[in-house]
């Protein structure tokens, strides 16, 4: 058994990869549009590592999709949860679970898709501002 994708289903495909690929830093990989099905599937991963896509399925006629937590959440490792975490807040993402502990944050997506974020190997010491914030929002 290999694992292919996670696909998640987006309202905005402009917004979704503006969050994914910019803010996130995730690389568009593929794009497949079907007229007759009227849907485009964009997949996506973290830069040298194909091995683990996401798949934004984005279906034209719109429809609204509630309850993104119920999905769980997507998780990936990152060199440095400070750094990260600053540039997503720069790119306007809210940090829903500051990484107070050097180890783990969480964001959503503009579909409400909780996001983790782990810092690669052992923790960062704990250190300002992060350490003094607190949750917003659910994770």
């Amino acid at each position: 058994m290999k694992y292919l994708h996670t696909m998640v289903r987006v309202t905005d495909i402009d917004e979704s990869l503006s969050f994914y690929c910019d803010a996130l830093g995730l690389e568009e990989l593929q794009r497949y549009e079907s007229e007759a099905g009227r849907f485009t599937l964009v997949f996506l991963a973290a830069p040298g590592d194909s091995t683990a896509q996401v798949e934004l399925t984005y279906n034209w006629d719109s429809e609204a999709y509630d309850g993104g937590r119920n999905f769980g959440h997507l998780a990936y490792e990152v060199d440095n949860i400070y750094e990260t975490c600053q540039h997503l807040s720069d790119c306007g993402v809210t940090i829903n679970r500051p990484p107070r502990d050097g180890r783990m944050a969480f964001v959503r997506s503009p579909d409400g898709i909780s996001v983790e974020l782990l810092q690669k190997g052992g923790a960062l010491e704990p250190a300002d501002p992060w350490q003094s914030l607190e949750n917003i929002g659910e994770w």
